[in-house]
């Protein structure tokens, strides 16, 4: 079963959705994605609402070291040590802690060159940044690596957004849980950010792999669910960046 987490919230001042999508089946129950920091109590909310109980979870799959994927794994670790903690071997050691996370490096890189009006606020986020509690990774997998679990996950390397950012297929519903690899904004598909992209020709042709599955419904964290003609809006949107 697929449960959406439609979580709403206010951040800086503006109103915002994210989507964490709970798997589960007999055994299994598998978050994706766990939102910013102190958000238990905000998927608790969401996931009980599809009848579901934060301490049945199992498995968390994070798909990139993100404040707002990333946010609230340790809180959730720590009060549920059970969770295995899965990621692209890539980008285990940013969430882990072993490598600075490349947001954060992102960040700072911006400082020098700020105006004098904008640097509070950025040395804010930066700190903010900082503060994100890192856990260890316990299980990598790596591109079209199928996980035997809730009927089958399948990897897909989506890079991009981050290096190590990754999607999910899952063949028996034709269902592609995205993460940042794309959003929807407006009702059509774009990429996540990309102005923060950190590689935005990685991202476009990350797109352009997701054209190789039959996909008939995709999750995005950023707008929700996507579905109908998901290959002719995924063409245009790679159409849309190819020709710039």
């Amino acid at each position: 079963m697929i449960h959406a987490l439609d979580i709403e919230f206010q951040f800086n001042g503006q109103l915002q959705t994210i989507m964490p999508v709970l798997l589960k089946d007999e055994k299994h129950t598998i978050l994706i994605d766990c939102g910013y920091p102190d958000f238990i109590d905000r998927i608790r909310e969401a996931a009980s609402r599809s009848n579901v109980d934060l301490d049945t979870i199992t498995t968390i799959i994070v798909t990139h070291d993100d404040m707002d994927h990333i946010g609230s794994l340790a809180a959730l670790k720590r009060s549920y040590p059970h969770i295995e903690v899965i990621s692209h071997e890539i980008e285990a050691p940013y969430i882990g802690g072993t490598k600075k996370s490349l947001r954060l490096a992102q960040a700072e890189s911006t400082l020098a060159s700020l105006p004098v009006h904008e640097l509070a606020q950025a040395e804010q986020f930066v700190h903010f940044l900082q503060t994100i509690e890192r856990v260890p990774v316990d299980q990598l997998v790596s591109d079209k690596e199928l996980l035997p679990l809730c009927g089958g996950i399948e990897i897909i390397h989506t890079p991009g957004h981050t290096p190590g950012h990754i999607s999910m297929y899952l063949p028996h519903s034709k269902t592609l849980v995205a993460g940042d690899a794309v959003v929807i904004e407006n009702g059509v598909l774009d990429i996540a950010n990309p102005q923060f992209t950190l590689d935005l020709e990685a991202a476009v042709q990350s797109v352009r792999r997701l054209l190789a599955y039959d996909i008939k419904r995709l999750y995005c964290y950023h707008g929700g669910l996507y579905e109908g003609a998901v290959r002719p809006a995924l063409e245009k949107l790679v159409d849309t960046y190819m020709s710039r």
